[in-house]
């Protein structure tokens, strides 16, 4: 049995954001959130909540089966679209500036099933 959630529109890059996935991947959930509570990138938090928000639909969807058990078993990190903005420079000039998106997908996994 698995279980999945989606954070899509994430306001970072996928690059920055890969870098805490693959920290993650594969790894028993209670350790994956020890992971996550100690790293110190600003992506970590997010992917922390997404992480319960991935077991919590676990938990709806098979009561009764132990949380403890379940295993990180996809990450993805695909990018989004990008906002283009443009900050002002001087002589009227403007400097263009990309605020870059991506879509994270974690699937959370039981360990025996």
């Amino acid at each position: 049995m698995e279980a999945k959630a989606q954070l899509r529109y994430y306001r970072g890059s996928a690059q920055k954001v890969r870098l805490v996935a693959d920290l993650i991947r594969g790894q028993q959930v209670t350790k994956a959130l020890a992971t996550l509570r100690l790293t110190k990138k600003r992506c970590a938090r997010d992917l922390e909540k997404l992480l319960r928000s991935a077991v919590a639909n676990f938990e709806q969807k098979s009561p009764g089966v132990d949380s403890g058990r379940l295993v990180i078993r996809r990450v993805q990190v695909d990018q989004g679209p990008s906002w283009k903005r443009f900050r002002a420079g001087s002589m009227g000039r403007a400097f263009p500036r990309l605020r870059r998106t991506c879509h994270i997908v974690l699937e959370v996994a039981d360990l025996q099933g």
